[in-house]
């Protein structure tokens, strides 16, 4: 069967390689769409530090159920629309002792630290497996990015009294302003793309704010009365936007980290003391928020072909990924069709 590999930074190959066996536990998946994420972008610039070469990229996964091990329980089906929950996780360190195993230390992600979904078939262990028969197939590729977004939500304990201040607006700023409109919160999003901005209207923002066309801490006093948000999410992963959000938060308030910042980052420390903030990280995301994303887009309200920049075979992800590189403010998703 033919796979998508990452051979070595900037070079991207169509291979043959050979189809895999599902174990007893395991399900065999076919592929229908499997979207981009920053961190195949970050492998492809040789910049993802947990990536070996050769690698097949890919963890946001659109499928159907193609075969099932002997010893699967029962409720799966063959042809079943399905996404997969992409990481591992060991059961004996210390997140999974405490119940946040999505934060395993060794967890290996499909696409990262092993190879992922940009094949025709996967086997993947049956826990893994998520029936999702009202979504269509490229809803489900879009299952995983949202969720991290709603999870770095879920650690900000957000309710209807929060103002949030959402800094990026990719996927993932998408899926944390989603969750927090739902959550009954003022959502403010921050960006320097005005496309990126007119989606996060669309997706239910209360405010925009384009912070290279207007000073955003004058913005703050307006919206916030002075007192600056009382939830800011980094997902953008900018040494200037980690050190906004620590400025602009409100005394007392919390901020919650998804991007990853490229260069080290340095703050004024006495405001973390000062204004006794709690700093969050979050990563990946847990069967729960997996299911709370499920749900929300059942509702068909989610923007889909807005989201998607393009739709790529995998004799045009070369072409896609560089064109990508080159202006990666302007891409929102790439979803690679294997159907």
């Amino acid at each position: 069967m033919k796979a998508l590999k990452i051979t070595e930074p900037g070079k991207i190959i169509l291979d043959e390689i050979s189809s895999p066996t599902p174990g007893n536990s395991e399900i065999l998946i076919r592929l229908k769409y499997v979207g981009f994420c920053g961190s195949d972008l970050s492998t492809y610039l040789g910049k993802n530090p947990m990536v070996q070469y050769p690698r097949v990229p890919g963890h946001e996964i659109s499928g159907v159920i193609e075969e099932i091990g002997p010893e699967v329980p029962e409720g799966f089906k063959k042809g079943e629309a399905v996404t997969v929950v992409p990481y591992t996780n060991c059961g004996q360190c210390p997140s999974c002792r405490r119940g946040r195993a999505h934060a395993c230390q060794f967890n290996q992600t499909l696409g990262v630290q092993r190879d992922g979904a940009m094949q025709e078939l996967i086997a993947v262990p049956w826990e893994k497996v998520l029936i999702a028969e009202k979504l269509s197939e490229l809803e489900l590729a879009m299952v995983e990015p949202l969720t991290v977004g709603f999870h770095a939500i879920e650690r900000a304990r957000i309710t209807d009294s929060d103002i949030v201040m959402v800094m990026g607006c990719g996927m993932i700023g998408s899926g944390a302003i989603v969750r927090a409109v739902l959550r009954g919160a003022t959502v403010i999003a921050v960006d320097i793309d005005d496309h990126k901005l007119e989606l996060a209207k669309e997706l239910g923002a209360h405010y925009v704010i384009n912070s290279m066309k207007s000073k955003l801490h004058d913005e703050l006093v307006k919206l916030t009365n002075g007192e600056g948000p009382d939830v800011v999410v980094e997902a953008a992963g900018n040494p200037i936007t980690y050190r906004a959000a620590v400025d602009e938060l409100a005394f007392t308030g919390r901020v919650v980290c998804i991007g990853y910042a490229a260069k080290e980052v340095e703050f004024a420390t006495k405001l973390f003391v000062q204004k006794e903030l709690d700093i969050m990280g979050s990563r990946n995301a847990t069967a729960e928020d997996f299911r709370a994303v499920i749900s929300y887009l059942e509702r068909g309200t989610f923007p889909l072909e807005k989201m998607i920049t393009r739709k790529v075979k995998p004799e045009e992800a070369g072409e896609a990924v560089k064109t990508w590189a080159e202006d990666p403010g302007k891409v929102m998703k790439i979803l690679l069709d294997l159907g």
